[in-house]
C-alpha cells in the first residue's frame, strides 16, 4: 500500500497549499513598494490574529528568539521575575532569564498539571519586574488559563510585566490581550499559521515599550525599538524572511476567506477546529484505552497519552510512520518513551482526525497489544464530533476553553 507523509506534530505543522504557492513566487527585493505593501498587510492582519491594538512586532527567527527578545528587551541583571514553569517550555524561560543576569522565582507544576493562583499570589514580590508563563506547554500538551494569572497579577502586584509564550497557544485558545493586560503575547509560523519555521512575533503593550527605555540588558538584532522604528514605512530593521512573509500573508487571507474575509471571525473558527479535534482525539484515544496525560488541563493545540507501564512511546512513533506514514511527536526530556502527542493546530481537520484514530486502532492492537474492537475509537470521535455544537469552546464560561477552569 502506497503510504503519503502527514504530519501530526505540534510543530512544524501541514503547510497551507496556498501559503507553499505564495513562498514560491515571492522573487521580490525587501526594500521595494512591493514588499512594503505586503508586509504593512501582513503587520496589520496580524494584528486581528492576536486580537490587539498593540504594536505587533515580527523577526526572523524561531519562536525562541522572540522569548530571549522579551527577557533581553524588558530587564536589567539582578532584576526579579517570577517564571511559571510546568514543563520544558517553562523550563527554557528558566533558563533565559538566568542567562540574562535575573534572580529567577519559580512557580512549579508537575508535568501534565498546571498553577494553583494562590501560588503564584505567593510567589509575587513589590520588585517582581516581569512574569512569564506559556499558554500552552507544548511538552505536556497542557493549557494554562492566562486569563486568571493576568487577573491574580494586576491584583497582587500591577506593576509587573506579564509576558506569554502563545507559540502554539494562538489559534487554539481565545485570549482578550488587551483587556486582560497582557504586555507581550509571542507566536510562531511553525504553529496554528500553516507555513514552515521561521518567523516569530510579538504584540508588545505600551507599558512593555517604556520598560524598554530603563531595561539596561545587551540587545541588537533583538532591539525590539529597531523594528518598532521602521514598521510604520513597511519595513524591517535588518533583511526579512521576505518568503515567510508572502506565505504567511497568503495563510491570513486563507484564515480570513474561513469566515467570508473577516479575519477576526476566521480566528474564532480556527481556534474551534483544534477544540473539535482534540475534543475527538481525546475520546477516541480513550476508547482504546489510553490514559490522557493532562485531563484535567488538556490543551487544544496538541494532546498528550501515556502508554502503559513497561512500554515505550517511540514505539508507537515508528510503528505510526513506518506503517502508515502518519508523524506524530514523541515525550520531550524526562517524558521521552512515556508519553507521544498528537497535534490538532493549523492545518488539520475532522478528516484528518479520523484517519490517524483509525490507524491507531491497528497501533495499539499489534504494537502494544491492547484489545482492540475495530472502529471503537472512531465510533467515540464521531460522537463528539455529532454532539458538538459550532461556538461549544467560544461560549465557555472562561476563554481559555477548559471546562474544568477555576474561573467557569
Amino acid at each position: 500500500m502506497f503510504r503519503k507523509t502527514r504530519l501530526y506534530t505540534p510543530g512544524p505543522t501541514p503547510l497551507l497549499p496556498a501559503a507553499q504557492f505564495a513562498m514560491a513566487s515571492a522573487d521580490i527585493h525587501h526594500r521595494t513598494a512591493e514588499f512594503r505593501a505586503l508586509y504593512s498587510k501582513v503587520l496589520a492582519q496580524l494584528k486581528q490574529f492576536v486580537g490587539t491594538e498593540n504594536d505587533v512586532i515580527v523577526l526572523s527567527s524561531s519562536g525562541t528568539g522572540a522569548m530571549e527578545a522579551a527577557v533581553s528587551n524588558l530587564t536589567s541583571p539582578g532584576d526579579r521575575v517570577l517564571v511559571l514553569t510546568a514543563g520544558k517550555f517553562g523550563e527554557r524561560w528558566t533558563s533565559l532569564a538566568k542567562a540574562f543576569g535575573c534572580q529567577v522565582d519559580l512557580v512549579s507544576a508537575p508535568y501534565g498539571q498546571t498553577f494553583d493562583t494562590a501560588q503564584i499570589r505567593a510567589a509575587l514580590q513589590p520588585d517582581t519586574r516581569a512574569v512569564f508563563v506559556q499558554a500552552t506547554e507544548t511538552s505536556t500538551a497542557v493549557r494554562h488559563c492566562i486569563q486568571s494569572i493576568a487577573e491574580t497579577l494586576r491584583a497582587a502586584a500591577p506593576d509587573a510585566l506579564l509576558v506569554v509564550d502563545a507559540i502554539t497557544g494562538l489559534g487554539t485558545t481565545h485570549f482578550d490581550v488587551d483587556a486582560w493586560g497582557i504586555d507581550v503575547l509571542i507566536g510562531g509560523s511553525q504553529k496554528a499559521v500553516m507555513i514552515p519555521p521561521g518567523l516569530a512575533y510579538l504584540s508588545v503593550s505600551q507599558r512593555a515599550w517604556a520598560a524598554m527605555e530603563t531595561s539596561k540588558n545587551p540587545r541588537y538584532y533583538f532591539d525590539l525599538r529597531k523594528e518598532r522604528k521602521v514598521a510604520p514605512k513597511g519595513e524591517s530593521a535588518y533583511t526579512p524572511a521576505v518568503a515567510l512573509i508572502a506565505g504567511l500573508g497568503a495563510a491570513l487571507d486563507y484564515i480570513a476567506g474561513q469566515a467570508g474575509g473577516d479575519l477576526v471571525a476566521g480566528r474564532k473558527l480556527l481556534i474551534e477546529n483544534a477544540e473539535s479535534c482534540a475534543a475527538m482525539t481525546r475520546a477516541g484515544l480513550t476508547a482504546l484505552g489510553f490514559t490522557l496525560f493532562a485531563p484535567e488541563a488538556p490543551a487544544a493545540a496538541a494532546t498528550a497519552v501515556a502508554v502503559p507501564d513497561g512500554m515505550d512511546s517511540g514505539a508507537v512513533v515508528k510503528a505510526l510512520k513506518s506503517r502508515f506514514g502518519a508523524v506524530i511527536a514523541n515525550g520531550q526530556g524526562e517524558m521521552q518513551g512515556k508519553l507521544f502527542r498528537i497535534a490538532h493546530l493549523g492545518f488539520f481537520d475532522y478528516m484528518d482526525t479520523i484517519a490517524l484514530l483509525g490507524a491507531l486502532e491497528f497501533i495499539a492492537r499489534d504494537t502494544l497489544g491492547l484489545p482492540v474492537e475495530f472502529g471503537s475509537a472512531v465510533a467515540a470521535a464521531q460522537r463528539v464530533f455529532a454532539a458538538r455544537k459550532p461556538d461549544e469552546s467560544a461560549s465557555a464560561a472562561c476563554l481559555c476553553g477548559r471546562a474544568n477552569c477555576a474561573r467557569s
